[in-house]
């Protein structure tokens, strides 16, 4: 038999029998053609070029997976359990001719044999796309919906080496010869996919971007929450700067530091309903982090994203608002243990928010003051110069309210690093012109905010130190305006033991500071 074509003839003897005859060649010709799956010219497969697919290996029942989730070109590939995480979700993109590329969604790069080998058993890696002809494969038909992959350079089909079916198992490149183990299964992936657009399924708090399918963000504290049916989510992020508590029903099941372009999942989850809550810990105002979703484990579902709580308060500071390291056990900190020992979750802020069940943002950028920084550092900026951003590394953005924040208190606690280091020669200042220059801009900035919220909203201005005089003169000066809404909170530090790095708040000071900010907001006249 060569090639494709089969010629089956009933001799003319037995043409009174067609009827038997037709039965016994429809069966020989289903089983030979069967047979053909393998080896015979293939019909196109059908692929939607705008969805993502899971390849899952007939032989192993597992799923092509690029090594490690790594984003470098040269990234083995092998299979592994199915988990319909990013660097297991492919896309075929038309090269013409029936050829596609097969492109992984974590990394943006397509399935490749290595150096245009035409060798069986060449590696086959991910690498950016050139639209080689090493990087082009047809889909072959094999029998119950199986697909091979055959490399437009080689002629030869993508298997798991040795028929492993073990995680981890290389994939390579072999002679065409129909095994199980060079059948793939095209899973569409469908609710193990993130929705067409990660706030279309998550609850977000905090300055966001909203990009469609992703979001971006750089301020602290930033969190977003889930819910999902299932034994296990993954949390699709891309974020080589900041560290995150991911928190499964209320508890915090990992923290995931710097973890770059990946899906994490957890896993082993009672097969049942969770809420999925993953919090962004510390600042990093030179990077942006993104956000892709939440991802169902196989069976599971993404549900619909819980509701956005009714009362909604927002901090606005500097490092002592962002819970610079107040984790730590010494003063002295690296700066490798100052980032691992920042928590923002866990600053007076959040606390706050949590005991009155408030939503927050948690607007805090370390070293900046009102009008002067830590030492007189970065005499180009302040605060101020940052406040109206999303992104704090693009000068360009501006925060795009999406109608919904709409804060009934807003806690403003700036001041520390205008005064708490000494006018170094050379500044602009003499301790006169400091303070009516923090007065003049505290009270625009203060304006700026009862423009932005309007009238209902109750400011908190925070006075402590060397400036809770003149944060005072400022409130009296609104309050004698006509403005009432303007109330003076005294920061008062008894109690406190500065135990966190370089001598701010530790988290015992945290928990103690919103106990007492907490009294003080539930007797305002909110209208909670």
């Amino acid at each position: 038999m060569h090639g494709s074509y089969v010629r089956l003839t009933v001799p003319w003897w037995r043409r009174g029998r067609r009827t038997a005859v037709l039965a016994a060649v429809t069966a020989l010709m289903a089983t030979l053609l069967a047979g053909l799956g393998a080896t015979g010219t293939a019909q196109a497969a059908t692929v939607d070029t705008s969805a993502w697919y899971a390849l899952v290996n007939r032989g192993s029942g597992k799923a092509l997976d690029v090594a490690g989730a790594s984003t470098a070109d040269g990234a083995g590939v092998t299979q592994w359990s199915r988990m319909d995480s990013a660097n297991q979700r492919f896309q075929f993109v038309d090269s013409g001719g029936g050829y596609y590329r097969l492109k992984a969604q974590h990394s943006g790069k397509v399935l490749d044999v290595l150096n245009y080998s035409t060798a069986d058993q060449a590696d086959v890696v991910q690498w950016g796309d050139a639209n080689g002809t090493n990087q082009q494969f047809r889909l072959a038909d094999s029998s119950d919906g199986y697909v091979r992959l055959i490399n437009r350079n080689s002629g030869k089909a993508l298997e798991v080496q040795n028929a492993s079916t073990a995680d981890g198992g290389k994939v390579v490149q072999f002679a065409d010869w129909g095994g199980a183990n060079q059948q793939w299964q095209l899973a569409r992936v469908g609710s193990g996919t993130p929705t067409a657009g990660a706030l279309a399924q998550a609850h977000a708090a905090g300055r966001v971007k909203d990009n469609g399918n992703t979001v971006q963000y750089s301020w602290p504290g930033v969190y977003f929450e889930g819910r999902v049916s299932g034994t296990g989510v993954g949390i699709v992020l891309n974020d080589s700067a900041a560290d995150y508590d991911v928190q499964i029903d209320g508890s915090t099941v990992a923290t995931l530091v710097t973890p770059g372009n990946t899906t994490h999942w957890i896993n082993g989850l009672s097969n049942s309903t969770h809420s999925v809550r993953v919090v962004k810990r510390n600042d990093t105002p030179g990077d942006t982090s993104t956000f892709g979703g939440f991802v169902a484990a196989p069976g599971g579902t993404v549900l619909s994203k819980p509701a956005a709580r009714s009362r909604q308060i927002e901090f606005i500071g500097d490092s002592l608002t962002v819970g610079y390291g107040n984790l730590s056990n010494s003063r002295t900190c690296t700066w490798d243990q100052l980032k691992r020992n920042t928590n923002s979750d866990v600053s007076y802020g959040a606390l706050t928010a949590r005991k009155l069940n408030a939503d927050y943002q948690i607007n805090g950028y370390s070293g900046l003051g009102m009008v002067r920084n830590y030492n007189g550092g970065r005499t180009d900026v302040t605060y101020r110069s940052f406040y109206d951003r999303a992104l704090l590394n693009d000068s360009g953005d501006v925060w795009q309210n999406p109608g919904t924040w709409r804060p009934r208190v807003v806690v403003v606690n700036l001041g520390t690093n205008d005064f708490s280091t000494a006018i170094n020669p050379g500044e602009p200042w003499t301790s006169d012109s400091l303070a009516a220059g923090y007065r003049t801009a505290y009270g625009d900035f203060i304006q700026k905010l009862r423009t932005r919220y309007g009238a209902d909203t109750t400011i908190v201005a925070v006075g402590a130190g060397q400036y809770a005089g003149h944060v005072q003169q400022v409130v009296k000066a609104r309050n004698d305006a006509g403005d009432s809404r303007v109330r003076y909170w005294f920061l008062d530090d008894s109690g406190l033991d500065f135990l966190g790095c370089d001598w701010h708040y530790s988290a015992a000071d945290d928990r103690l500071i919103a106990d007492r900010l907490t009294s003080f907001i539930a007797g305002l006249p909110t209208g909670w």
